[in-house]
């Protein structure tokens, strides 16, 4: 026996030489523990007693890939000669021409490096529903073990683009259909079937498959580089292009030229702008659900399993439609047949939407569906783990509603709000159960957008913060815990987003040369189309909102207003800042310009009533500067547990682009 670091093996009387990766939580891969690997696979090469060995991890999960510390580290030095030399030194010499069969025994999952081991075996055995793939290029690089070379020889050109550039991953039963898993076994059988199929390589009886020596899944070279060819269209960020020349240099010079190649370009990946930005927000995302004095007091969190959603409009029934999606039962409240049959045709046609877009099939739709209910009764809501309520911003009915629910629902029950502008301990003044409300507000489209605001107030009780931070963990959201205040953390940082725009408009500056400056640096959209998409009705009312809580820095212009005497409601009648056509790319419309001048007469703030003249970075600088001051203060007043948090609001809540957040970071 042989052990070391986080690395063990183990040599039965059958010859089989067992590596255990063992590196709680997720058997992460260090530095020490792939020299380790090395070690153990060379000790197992020389051993006239191993015939084969057998690669698995410890604790029912078998490896989550390099440990983000080491990259960490390589990002603080500027140093990659601290990133560990796996590819060849380990995957190539060690386990593809060590001369010895190697099999992975995979349960949990195997992502990243992890998955580039099983890869690197001559087999893979897993057990049900375990998760595989190739996240690299959300963290702004590209797989460094091979992957990019041997994933598309397991399961085709076409299957492993879709893989690398969405970094999805695929369910063990789906690898074993493409070819990726060559058997399906139980955990208690997982480590004496990898046995046995190892020595069944050693014997004949089984292929012994270098994976990056096959061709057959790749099919004919002018198919494959039309595939890439296809997928530079939709993927066009520098990290995306570079995966996909990597994988086509394999194609066209053959799996280990790519896997060089490959080698190479991570390495000048890992220290870009993109990989630091991206690896500051995945590190920003994993400390959201780390609130002090809540989350670290052993609290263990009470399982949400049914939920009532209360108001099926427009949010209601994203909402309800989000949690359908997480299988869980809800209950949807309205107030007449009417109404209530409209919310019930809202979620299914979210649901058909995400049909026709290929995210889901018909099947999986209806047995979604079958868990949703309606109800105009509140007694229907006396045994829901949690009400959601929905309605319009009218602090009575809100009132109502809590006072409603607290008469029939459980003492366990938790009350949540999706408001964004009323208090919640004005909403829930009338109740004995202020420990037991908070806010949950989502966005729109609630079953699209991945960022939840978790708004505390001074009465929650840690016990309901750390069941809704489960709660939002199953809904795979991206939560953030913030006190209640105006705005709360997104929209305290929209408003001056938006007013920037408006200001830069009102000096005379062209509003769709802002737009583009906008979209070039990173953003979606521009703000005028964002307004012309979202309504302006929207807009008047978060001015509203934020001119009377913070009347000392904003800033007030007619020209949404006078948009809206024009006969211009942006999308929703066609007519905007931009024109909208169905079947057509909207079209700037340069009419609106007298729009714009007649709201440059009101303000009177252009010197002289001339247009200003300002550089593509200064109208970044009117525009953002604000925001990161405002970010500044939501910081300093504690509404948010961490700087980063902020961060993350911004990315997922008005998606900032997160390749750049780094710099945002460090502004702020």
């Amino acid at each position: 026996m042989a052990k070391k670091a986080s690395i063990n093996m183990e040599i039965g009387n059958d010859g089989v030489a067992v590596i255990t990766v063992h590196n709680p939580p997720v058997n992460a891969l260090t530095l020490s523990a792939l020299e380790e690997l090395k070690r153990c696979y060379q000790e197992a090469i020389d051993s006239d007693t191993v015939k084969a060995i057998v690669l698995s991890g410890a604790d029912g999960r078998f490896c989550g890939g390099l440990d983000i510390s080491v990259v960490e580290n390589v990002h603080k030095h500027g140093d990659i000669s601290l990133l560990p030399d796996a590819s060849i030194g380990l995957v190539v010499n060690k386990m593809e021409n060590g001369k010895k069969p190697s099999v992975a025994a995979i349960q949990g999952f195997a992502l990243g490096g992890g998955l580039e081991l099983a890869m690197g075996c001559s087999a893979r055995i897993a057990t049900a529903k375990a998760d595989l793939g190739l996240p690299e290029l959300k963290l702004g690089v590209i797989p460094g073990c091979g992957g990019t070379q041997r994933l598309p020889r397991l399961v085709g050109t076409s299957k492993a683009v879709d893989m690398l550039m969405s970094s999805k991953t695929i369910t063990s039963e789906e690898g074993k259909e493409l070819g990726l898993i060559d058997a399906i076994v139980s955990s208690e059988e997982l480590l004496a079937v990898a046995r046995c199929w190892a020595l069944d390589i050693v014997e004949g009886r089984q292929p012994h498959c270098n994976s990056l020596e096959k061709t057959d899944k790749l099919g004919p070279k002018d198919e494959s580089l039309e595939i890439l060819k296809s997928a530079r269209q939709r993927y066009r960020a520098p990290h995306y292009s570079a995966c996909l020349d990597v994988i086509e240099e394999g194609i066209i010079s053959g799996g280990f030229s790519g896997v060089l190649k490959e080698d190479k370009v991570f390495k000048e990946l890992v220290l870009s702008n993109t990989a630091k930005g991206l690896l500051h927000v995945f590190l920003a995302e994993r400390a959201t659900s780390k609130v002090p004095g809540v989350t670290d007091i052993g609290l263990k969190p009470r399982r949400i399993e049914k939920v009532a959603v209360v108001g099926g409009g427009l949010m209601g029934s994203g909402i309800a439609t989000a949690l359908i999606m997480s299988n869980m039962n809800v209950v949807v409240k309205e107030i007449n047949h009417e109404y209530l049959l409209k919310a019930m045709k809202s979620v299914e046609a979210n649901l058909q939407g995400l049909v026709t877009r290929g995210q889901l099939n018909q099947d999986k739709m209806k047995r979604t569906l079958s868990l949703l209910k309606g109800t105009l009764d509140y007694e229907d809501l006396k045994d829901v783990d949690m009400v959601i309520e929905a309605v319009n911003e009218v602090v009575s009915l809100k009132q109502s509603i809590f006072e409603d629910i607290e008469k029939v629902c459980s003492p366990d029950c938790i009350f949540a709000s999706n408001t964004s502008t009323i208090s919640l301990d004005v909403i829930g003044e009338r109740t004995s159960s202020q420990d037991r409300i908070l806010g949950i507000h989502l966005f729109s489209p609630a079953h699209v957008m991945t960022l939840v605001e978790i708004v505390r107030t001074e009465n929650t009780s840690p016990q309901v913060i750390v069941d809704v931070i489960r709660f939002t963990k199953t809904m795979k959201k991206v939560p953030i815990v913030v006190k209640n205040c105006t705005g709360f953390a997104v929209n305290r940082n929209f408003f001056p987003y938006m007013q920037g725009p408006d200001l830069l408009a009102n000096l005379g500056v062209d509003i769709f040369r802002v737009d583009r400056v906008i979209t070039e640096f990173g953003m979606r959209l521009g703000p005028f189309q964002l307004q012309d998409l979202s309504g302006y009705g929207i807009f008047l009312a978060g001015v509203k909102e934020f001119v009377a809580a913070f009347p000392d820095r904003a800033f007030q212009s007619p020209l949404v207003q006078l948009m809206v005497e024009n006969g211009r409601e942006g999308k929703k009648n066609g007519k905007g800042y931009y024109t909208y056509k169905k079947g057509s790319k909207p079209e700037a419309d340069h009419s609106v310009i007298q729009v714009v001048e007649e709201s440059m007469r009101f303000t009177n703030i252009a010197p002289g009533g001339k247009p200003i003249s300002v550089t593509d970075e200064e109208i970044l600088e009117m525009i953002f500067f604000p925001v990161v001051n405002e970010a500044c203060r939501v910081i300093e007043e504690g509404i948010v547990v961490r700087a980063s948090d902020i961060d993350i609001a911004s990315v997922h809540g008005f998606k900032f682009p997160s390749e750049t957040q780094w710099r945002c970071h460090v502004l702020g």
